[in-house]
């Protein structure tokens, strides 16, 4: 039975804060954390991620110090935005690693990405040899980002 957010009780909100910011929390201290014994806390935790809410664990990289500071926003138009069209996109969009998101948007342009890379240099590679050649691109346009305020995944329930 999947669970949406009005199942959520108090308990399981606690949860999904401390582990959204503290992903290796030991179940201990995440018992301790939220008010419950460990057995309750464990079995809460393993529902929340059997029913999807909790899609893994993961550690955050710094992008700088791998030498991927560079960031732009794309915005696509596509000639073509029938199913097959758009499906063909996003096949396609899952195998470009400097494609960090790709976003279908309601909007004057089809989707927007946001894409990593070293520099200035390789962002044009990257336009001139993948996204250019993404299918049904009819256009696109480079936002380059100059300096990131706030970039982190959401952890607001």
């Amino acid at each position: 039975m999947q669970m949406n957010r009005s199942d959520l009780d108090s308990f399981d909100r606690k949860i999904l804060a401390v582990v959204a910011a503290e992903g290796r929390i030991s179940v201990t201290d995440l018992a301790g954390r939220i008010g419950l014994s460990k057995s309750p806390t464990q079995t809460r935790l393993k529902r929340l991620e059997e029913q999807g809410i909790i899609k893994g664990y993961r550690a955050m990289l710094d992008p700088i110090q791998l030498g991927r500071e560079h960031v732009a926003f794309v915005e696509i138009r596509l000639s073509d935005t029938r199913e097959k069209a758009l499906t063909a996109f996003n096949t396609a969009v899952l195998a470009i690693p400097e494609i960090e998101q790709a976003h279908l948007i309601a909007g004057n342009f089809d989707y927007l990405l946001k894409v990593r890379v070293q520099d200035m240099s390789s962002y044009r590679q990257v336009l001139a040899e993948k996204l250019s050649t993404l299918p049904h691109v009819a256009s696109t346009s480079t936002y380059v980002a100059m300096q990131a305020v706030k970039e982190e995944s959401s952890t607001a329930l």
